[in-house]
């Protein structure tokens, strides 16, 4: 019996290496598995856990089919492990940190997949940008804009297996809303 690709994406800043964090050891004991991404970054920098390569390293392992999916986006170069293959045959269930701009490739790879789209207040997520100090107001408000773009062009498509998450709240809520999609609910708040 194969099992499921639980596809979590959401804005930067949305909270989803938090909620990954929080609901580590819950997934754990469901038998899913959390992927672990290979990105182009310092193994150091601030975020999830990820293994940090170089371009170099990336372009390798890309080249040499390590990678099950990958993709490039705000100047790094994300991939998943083809490790998950084995997993989803084994019958596991895998929850991936995806990315919003891959989710067609990926939809067509894993036609079944679920995808966990986290969604945050406008006025939530523009003040956890401005804490990180990453960006410019004027960067902030067009990534704001952008976001709730997607966010309704994903809504009205109605992708099959979609899941809505509101993690404006508590972290605690969002990771049993998460679980709460596991078991088939399509909306949690």
């Amino acid at each position: 019996m194969a099992g499921r690709l639980i596809y979590l994406i959401g804005p930067s800043g949305s909270g989803k290496d938090s909620l990954l964090d929080a609901a580590r050891v819950r997934l754990a004991e469901r038998g899913c598995r959390i992927a672990r991404r290979v990105i182009t970054r310092s193994a150091e920098a601030v975020g999830e856990e990820a293994e940090g390569v170089s371009p170099e390293q990336f372009a390798a392992l890309e080249a040499q089919g390590e990678f099950a999916l990958s993709w490039h986006a705000n100047g790094l170069s994300y991939g998943i492990p083809r490790d998950i293959d084995d997993w989803l045959a084994a019958g596991e269930d895998v929850l991936v940190n995806g990315s919003r701009g891959h989710l067609a490739q990926t939809r067509l790879r894993y036609p079944q997949l679920l995808v966990v789209l986290l969604t945050v207040d406008q006025a939530v997520l523009r003040q956890r940008l401005l804490a990180r100090g990453r960006e410019s107001l004027v960067e902030i408000e067009a990534r704001l804009a952008r976001n709730a773009h997607f966010n309704a062009d994903l809504i009205a498509e109605a992708v099959p297996g979609l899941c809505l998450i509101d993690n404006s709240g508590p972290l605690q809520r969002t990771v049993e809303c998460l679980l709460m999609c596991l078991d088939g609910e399509t909306t949690c708040a």
